[in-house]
């Protein structure tokens, strides 16, 4: 590594704005930094220079390798800047970010313990490192450039997609009042169920018990064309999501069909939009009971609205599950 990058050491340059290192994130300008960060001013004289896309040795190094200076500044004294002539900083960026880098070529140089840990830095220039042309070092610097900027995209519209989902979740609060919708109670809209409640069985069904609790007869399923919302009896009761026929149950597990004249996205979209948590009525486990959720008062438009509200809704979410696949792949790629 030695061979490839010079260590350098530069200062009194207070022309410079002063930089901040972020861990897995290079540098931004410290005044941009949300850390409350206390430094004389009259001090800079003695912070070192770094260049734009060269290295840093920060001090937390042993646990996030070397970070990348994403522009011209002076940082601390205590950093160590390394720059190479003829190499892509793009391309060396993700090799010492790498965990093979990190866990395997330069362990051997981290000494300490816990939060003392520090390099030697003369160790660390020992370490064998690949080093291609440049000019395929820029064609692969490129290439992971152009990936990183992709899962940025996907992430973006990742997020954006679950701010719609969040912001929607509000409509039957605008609307209820505005746009002919009605008060109601859940036990007006759905019919629950859970593992614990038997009285559905036919003639002949056994209960069984499975590794979760309570199951149906092996013969057959819960639900065999009826779709449901399935929300937490004890445990998790803040997470409500389809089940989708034919589904099983156990006793730690509501199950939630709804009523003629009620949509099965809609609906859904009304579980989510309770803080279920303030529902819970327990000391210990958090917990639910049928009374507490067909006592939950929600509003409710025409059948026909629900419909086109929750396929809205149910196409945001195929698009937030696509987005998510997508950057899991890229990433999963650029390793």
């Amino acid at each position: 590594m030695g061979d490839v990058f010079e260590e350098y050491s530069e200062k009194k340059h207070e022309e410079l704005p002063p930089l901040t290192i972020i861990q897995g994130g290079g540098t931004i300008l410290r005044e941009e930094s949300d850390r409350a960060l206390q430094y004389d001013k009259n001090s800079l004289s003695g912070y070192k220079m770094v260049k734009k896309n060269d290295f840093i040795v920060h001090l937390r190094s042993f646990e996030g390798g070397l970070e990348k200076a994403n522009s011209d500044g002076i940082i601390s004294p205590a950093y160590h800047t390394f720059h190479g002539d003829n190499t892509d900083s793009r391309f060396y960026y993700p090799f010492f970010r790498s965990k093979r880098f990190i866990d395997v070529l330069l362990k051997p140089h981290v000494y300490g313990i816990r939060d003392g840990k520090s390099i030697d830095i003369d160790g660390m220039k020992t370490i064998m490192i690949p080093v291609p042309s440049y000019e395929e070092q820029k064609k692969i610097g490129g290439y992971i450039e152009l990936l990183d900027n992709l899962i940025t995209l996907q992430q973006r519209k990742y997020m954006c997609r679950i701010y719609h989902t969040e912001i929607g979740y509000l409509i039957p609060i605008l609307y209820a009042f505005t746009n002919g919708w009605e008060q109601r109670k859940f036990s007006d809209v759905v019919d629950i169920g859970s593992g614990m409640d038997y009285k559905h069985l036919g003639e002949g069904d056994i209960p069984v018990y499975g590794t979760g609790g309570y199951m149906l007869s092996v013969d057959a399923a819960l639900s065999e064309d009826k779709d449901a919302i399935g929300i937490g009896r004890k445990g998790t009761i803040d997470k409500p999501y389809i089940l989708r026929a034919p589904f099983w149950t156990v006793d730690t597990l509501f199950y939630c069909i709804p009523k003629d004249g009620y949509d099965l996205d809609f609906t859904s979209c009304l579980f989510q939009n309770v803080d279920w948590k303030k529902k819970d009525e327990s000391t210990g486990v958090p917990s639910l009971s049928k009374v507490i959720i067909n006592n939950v008062e929600i509003a409710s438009p025409s059948y026909e609205e629900q419909r086109k509200i929750g396929d809205y809704f149910k196409g945001i979410d195929n698009l937030i599950t696509l987005q998510q696949r997508k950057c899991d792949e890229m990433k999963e790629l650029k390793k």
